[in-house]
């Protein structure tokens, strides 16, 4: 650990006495501690949400893809400052009247699910579809996700907005 040299000064009386500290246990107690702080702490776990993707199709060729009604589905616009606009219309139907806004306070967006949902006339074929904007900001898409699970709707999609609904959006927005 420590050693005492015992030294003599030439031409003096005094004799000095050297101190060696020796190092070793000291840097083995470090990496020691260092070790058992590192097995022993928590480290962060990534929050992770499950999303339910359709499996790949065997055959690609033969794809008959159902068409959803307007009643059938509802849209979410996710725009920029937070803003949520949902519509249940086709190209030729959307206008500025028909595209409503609404927010992430409170479970809005749920209730808008779940009124659109009893109003389907094919409640099995109900799609939620979900459009954010280039504008729009990851934690309202994260949002919506979670809303999407806490209306317990296994049926959505998330695509990007159409020409004709940008154009809506746009007059909405400015």
């Amino acid at each position: 650990m420590a050693e005492v040299i015992a030294q003599e000064k030439q031409g003096g009386k005094q004799k000095k006495k050297m101190i060696r500290v020796d190092m070793t246990p000291m840097v083995d107690l470090g990496f020691l501690l260092i070790t058992f702080f590192m097995f022993t702490t928590n480290f962060t776990k990534p929050n992770v949400m499950d999303l339910g993707l359709p499996a790949k199709d065997p055959n690609p060729s033969s794809i008959d893809t159902p068409v959803i009604g307007d009643q059938n589905q509802i849209t979410f616009i996710l725009g920029k400052d937070n803003r949520v606009f949902y519509h249940q219309s086709n190209q030729k139907d959307l206008n500025t009247g028909n595209l409503k806004e609404t927010d992430f306070s409170g479970i809005k967006i749920s209730k808008i699910i779940a009124e659109a949902y009893k109003n389907a006339p094919a409640p099995d074929k109900f799609t939620v579809i979900v459009k954010p904007t280039d504008e729009a900001n990851y934690k309202n898409f994260v949002d919506m996700l979670d809303n999407l699970a806490i209306s317990k709707k296994e049926r959505y999609g998330v695509t990007d907005i159409k020409p004709w609904e940008t154009k809506v959006y746009k007059e909405l927005t400015q």
